[in-house]
């Protein structure tokens, strides 16, 4: 699931190679590469690029920050320290790609590849998401932080790919209140079910559990013995999504219990 926004956007950071020292040879031991030995910025900072280029991205990791650690007053520390990051994120090392992300913001706080960073930030958790049955911490944290992209950087590229990707966050976290309903349904435990599917229509109205949270909705009220609430969401439901397979449902439901 790796971004076409963010590999397009390293371009404006990589493409610079710096001049021509040879990078490491192709066959080196990585141990030789990342080992602490004194070394120009050039040579460093091209042996890095090279091992990106190659897909050793663990390694091209570890060669951007030697660049900051051996030359952090270099202007192309900076350069490292993103390229760092983006290289872990591209390895799957999500924790690693957003503590360097943060580095660099609380280092170049207003630097004009800011958006980067907390775009960077906000796609590592959002690579992180888990299916619907277990915790959701890491999904909150993807919709915050994407949240963040959209409210400090509204009119980049970064914050129109972030809008998109709360949507289906949201649409995610709609899921998982909508499984634990279930699982309260059957177990007969109604009012915490008609809590959840509550919070759906409440809270994320707008993604594609809502139909099913009316029904629900209705069914957990006739569970109750609250006719009145149940003609209520049957009603909401017929109203917003009259062609849905739960609309029947619901008011063949309304009907049997004779709550018209």
């Amino acid at each position: 699931m790796k971004n076409m926004i963010i590999k397009s956007a390293l371009l404006g950071l990589s493409v610079t190679t710096l001049s021509a020292c040879a990078a490491f040879g192709g066959g080196g031991n990585a141990g030789a590469d990342t080992r602490y030995v004194a070394r120009d910025v050039n040579t460093l900072y091209n042996a890095a690029k090279d091992r990106l280029d190659r897909g050793q991205y663990k390694l091209a990791a570890a060669l951007f920050d030697e660049v900051e650690r051996q030359h952090p007053y270099s202007p192309w520390a900076r350069r490292a320290q993103q390229m760092s990051a983006f290289s872990y994120y591209v390895a799957g090392d999500y924790n690693k790609a957003i503590e360097s992300s943060q580095r660099f913001l609380s280092i170049h706080p207003g630097n004009k590849d800011a958006p980067y960073a907390y775009y960077l930030i906000a796609l590592s958790y959002y690579e992180q998401i888990s299916d619907v049955t277990r915790d959701q911490k890491i999904t909150e944290q993807a919709l915050a932080t994407l949240g963040e992209v959209a409210r400090r950087y509204p009119n980049t590229r970064y914050a129109a790919d972030a809008l998109l990707k709360m949507d289906l966050v949201n649409d995610h976290l709609a899921g998982k209140e909508m499984e634990i309903g279930r699982f309260y349904q059957r177990r007969g435990k109604w009012l915490a079910a008609t809590i959840r599917f509550r919070t759906v229509i409440d809270k994320y109205e707008t993604t594609t559990h809502s139909p099913e949270a009316l029904m629900r909705l209705t069914e957990s009220y006739l569970a109750l013995g609250i006719p009145a609430e149940a003609k209520k969401s049957a009603a909401v439901l017929g109203a917003n999504y009259p062609g849905s397979k739960w609309y029947e449902r619901a008011y063949d439901l309304v009907n049997k219990h004779g709550a018209t």
